[in-house]
């Protein structure tokens, strides 16, 4: 895998990273903008969600209909997204169309309507996402878990909550967009196929311009609280199953043993031959669907853990879980590690060829890390992990103050 990460800083302080991807015909990029649920002001939780839509609904000269056309002429695969951190706007495309697509986007970012008669319409289908939660409970476990586990304001709900969707106002939504579009905390990534000389010299004339430079971000993640240590939420619900969620402190990307904490992950919980499913679901068929995985914010990290099972069998499947994640730090087979190796670097490979989502993975990089770290190096980094590492790793970092929420007919003891 040979690499190069291409790097340049707007004027305006916008970075923009890109990777060449060879083999492919296409592009994607996406725009990170610091405006996720854990920077909005007190009272807005889900005004994210909103103005992801919001700002799709006509920009410059171009009405709604016209936006949405000229969006689709372009062969768009368009993606949006809410983190803690960050609203993220980007698309996959004809690599041919790139230059008019950023035009489009620069239009967005910098002059989006933001009209009245469009918010209600954005509010609605943000709402209509929370109430859809009702019906997949597996979802709305883990988002209420990770409210639990994170100090506030990280473990915001990036959907938000009717009552303060229902409080939004177009004024202070407009605000939020006035606040928080701030382009010089803003991370542009780009990767598949494309001329990075032209996008900085397209970029630097798209956002050198006085709407950029009045943009001026008020509301910073402020947190200085490890997460939340154990604790217990049960969410009374009339149904037949327990859908049950835990969550446990672990590193953060940063760390030296991030590799050793994601190989021992991955024997945990891997595959239908990890522990979990093996011990949980096979063994003893005390549930449908179990699994875990690593979970990280820039802040904090965590392992976050689902298994649905039913009332009568909620009370041994969690205490089975939580045994098998005290069980890693005991020992762990060469066998189990080649394993969890494979599939790590299995999903490596499937993601790095992907432009969308590689594009994704330089644009976390540099936020999280500072740096964006090559396929290469994330592979050895894999390959250098070893039974030995891993079990120290576990030894002093042993899981422990599990953050555990149901929701069912039936609490469990915790």
């Amino acid at each position: 895998m040979a690499e190069k990460l291409d790097k340049h800083i707007l004027k305006n302080g916008m970075v923009l990273l890109g990777e060449q991807m060879e083999a492919v015909e296409s592009v994607a990029f996406d725009f990170m903008l610091p405006a996720g649920a854990a920077r909005l002001p007190e009272g807005c939780c889900g005004a994210a969600n909103v103005i992801a839509d919001w700002i799709f609904r006509g920009a410059a000269d171009k009405d709604n209909r016209q936006l949405g056309d000229a969006l689709d002429g372009l062969g768009l695969h368009r993606a949006e997204a809410v983190s803690s951190s960050h609203i993220t706007i980007g698309a996959a495309l004809e690599a041919t169309n790139l230059a008019k697509a950023l035009q489009l986007y620069a239009d967005i970012t910098l002059t989006a309507h933001l009209k009245d008669e469009h918010f209600e319409f954005a509010r609605q289908l943000a709402a209509d996402r929370v109430r859809a939660l009702d019906d997949e409970p597996r979802q709305k476990v883990m988002l209420k878990l990770q409210e639990q586990f994170y100090p506030p304001p990280l473990g915001r709900s990036t959907i938000g909550t009717i009552d303060e969707l229902q409080a939004l106002t177009p004024a202070n939504t407009r605000q939020i967009v006035t606040d928080h579009f701030n382009l010089s905390r803003t991370i542009f990534a780009v990767a598949g196929k494309y001329d990075f000389d032209a996008i900085c010299t397209q970029m630097e004339g798209l956002f050198d311009t006085e709407a950029a430079k009045i943009r001026n971000s008020k509301f910073e993640i402020r947190n200085s609280r490890p997460p939340t240590r154990a604790g217990y939420t049960h969410i009374d619900s009339d149904s037949a199953q327990v859908h049950i969620g835990l969550m446990t402190e672990t590193i953060r990307p940063g760390d030296k043993n991030y590799y050793n904490a994601r190989a021992a992950m991955s024997v945990l919980s891997g595959g239908m031959s990890a522990r979990l499913f093996t011990e949980v679901r096979e063994k003893r068929g005390l549930c449908y669907a179990v699994g875990a995985h690593y979970h990280a914010l820039k802040e904090a990290a965590g392992v976050m853990c689902y298994a649905g099972t039913t009332p009568e069998k909620a009370q041994q499947t969690l205490d089975v879980i939580i045994g098998e994640f005290n069980r890693l730090s005991e020992g762990i087979s060469q066998e189990e590690l080649d394993r969890a190796k494979a599939g790590l670097k299995s999903s490596l490979i499937l993601h790095s060829e992907s432009s969308s989502s590689r594009a994704g993975g330089i644009a976390a990089d540099y936020y999280m890390l500072g740096r964006v770290r090559s396929l290469d190096e994330i592979k050895n980094r894999i390959e250098q992990t070893t039974v030995d590492s891993v079990l120290d790793f576990l030894r002093g970092k042993k899981f422990g103050d599990f953050t555990v929420v149901t929701i069912g007919p039936k609490e469990v003891d915790v």
